[in-house]
């Protein structure tokens, strides 16, 4: 049905919201400023840089690398979904073809995402350094698209935030709740997929 598959790295391949939002805390309680922790949800899914401009960080050029350099000492509550490892390493046998549209920069990239091995798996990786403007625009999406040659209507788009939902709704691409991440279907009522757990890839690809 699909020749196209497309993942979000956070949330979505990657269990990383513990250390996303401990180390967001830590930097933000360092730099004077508390939140309660719900209160910084909403950074699940978007560029830090846009983080911080919406918490009205001041001098962000400082700031973000900061937090950057935090996450990665949180990386040992980071791992590969359950059963995600297995699914996308039996995805070139199908065959579908694979991209990455991600929030994360290159080098937050290389620092939390190579280290898992599964690089060689995607095509195209397109990150928030690669187009100027981001999720829940289109834009990285449709340059992924671009890269892979890919019909939006033969590409699906997986993802656990509402960022990636409205990114492939613009982008014109159906889009697939990785519930695994997302932890709950509200707000995600105009999804054109709910995948309760990794393996439902395949069933959604028919195989």
């Amino acid at each position: 049905m699909f020749k196209y598959v497309i993942f979000d790295v956070d949330g979505t391949i990657l269990d990383t919201e513990r250390a996303i939002l401990k180390s967001l805390d830590q930097v933000l309680r360092e730099e004077g400023r508390e939140y309660p922790l719900e209160e910084l949800r909403f950074a699940l899914g978007i560029p830090g840089k846009e983080t911080l401009r919406k918490l009205k960080v001041d001098d962000i050029e400082r700031v973000h690398p900061k937090w950057s350099q935090a996450v990665l000492e949180f990386s040992h509550e980071v791992d590969v979904f359950e059963d995600l490892r297995e699914v996308i390493q039996s995805l070139p046998e199908i065959p579908v073809r694979t991209g990455i549209v991600t929030s994360k920069t290159n080098k937050q990239l290389a620092d939390e995402f190579e280290p898992f091995g599964l690089n060689s798996y995607f095509e195209q990786i397109v990150c928030a350094d690669d187009t100027q403007k981001h999720k829940p625009h289109p834009d990285p999406l449709l340059l992924c698209l671009a890269k892979l040659n890919a019909p939006p209507s033969e590409a699906i788009y997986i993802g656990d935030s509402v960022y990636d939902m409205q990114c492939a709704n613009q982008a014109g691409v159906k889009f697939a709740l990785a519930l695994w991440g997302a932890k709950q279907q509200k707000g995600f009522e105009s999804a054109d997929y709910v995948l309760e757990e990794p393996k439902d890839i395949l069933q959604l690809l028919n195989v």
